[in-house]
């Protein structure tokens, strides 16, 4: 009798672990406004490092009175993975110990973060010098400014235009995760997709410039998949609000008509506090 054929085992997808495997709470990362767990899933046999953020540790915040933080970080992943760039690490909507929350899988560091080039410097004098974007001055105490700058980083420009999609009110240095293996990951999105003009970040070094032809192309598909009746409108409904989705749809036509990076509004502080 010929013995019964092996079949392998089914590769589980990022989704499917944090959707569907057990979480199991290690600690806390203290240093965040709101609760964030660090915690470890586990499904058939799988298991990784992830964030849980339950919806059930959210401070109120008064410009954003309807839905969650934890919906926000979900809707900025949908939004990042229909561009197409993989941008925000996978995040899903799910129960868990502490009740409905966020839960994301967690990015190691490199083992030696210092190999890793910067992406973001304080220089002296009035130019950023080559593969630097200029953002700004800063103060660094005996009353002598210094020169805020970002790297000149696919990656980045890539992030600078999500963020003007999303609307994201909070992109700081310590939410940039440069990977090992070349790849750059952004985290926490709870302040996202504002009816109301929001964005604050330290990536103006393309302010005003032309977008690249990529990042046209990705607003077009976004724009047709942002359409009544497609699956990401259909998600995203469930996610946002209605005001929020028509407002999105705004900023994703007004990039394709001006074609150019966005600039601060000059209405608010441009460059969230502290910048990193």
């Amino acid at each position: 009798m010929s013995a019964p054929e092996r079949i392998p085992p089914r590769s589980v997808s990022p989704q499917e672990l944090l959707t569907l495997g057990e979480l199991t709470v290690v600690g806390r990362v203290r240093e965040a406004s709101n609760a964030v767990l660090y915690c470890t899933v586990e499904y058939q046999g799988v298991s990784a490092a992830c964030v849980y953020k339950p919806v059930a540790g959210e401070r109120p915040l008064w410009d954003f009175p309807e839905g969650t933080l934890a919906q926000r970080e979900v809707a900025a992943y949908e939004l990042s993975e229909a561009m197409g760039w993989g941008l925000i690490p996978p995040t899903v909507l799910r129960d868990g110990p502490y009740g409905r929350g966020m839960v994301q899988l967690w990015i190691e560091a490199p083992a030696d973060e210092e190999a890793a080039p910067p992406l973001l410097a304080l220089v002296d004098g009035d130019e950023p010098g080559p593969g630097w974007k200029a953002v700004g001055y800063a103060d660094v105490g005996e009353d002598r400014p210094a020169l805020l700058v970002h790297a000149d980083d696919q990656r980045l420009r890539r992030l600078a235009v999500l963020d003007a999609v999303i609307n994201n009110g909070d992109r700081k240095g310590s939410h940039l995760l440069p990977t090992a293996d070349g790849r750059l990951y952004a985290i926490d999105h709870g302040v996202t997709f504002n009816a109301d003009d929001k964005l604050r970040t330290l990536l103006w070094g393309w302010a005003g410039e032309p977008l690249p032809s990529e990042a046209l192309d990705a607003l077009r598909r976004l724009s047709a998949d942002l359409a009544e009746g497609r699956p990401l409108a259909a998600r995203l409904a469930e996610l946002i609000t209605p005001a929020e989705i028509d407002a999105l749809r705004a900023r994703v036509g007004e990039l394709l008509r001006t074609g150019v990076h966005r600039k601060p509004s000059g209405q608010w502080p441009a460059i969230p506090w502290p910048p990193v």
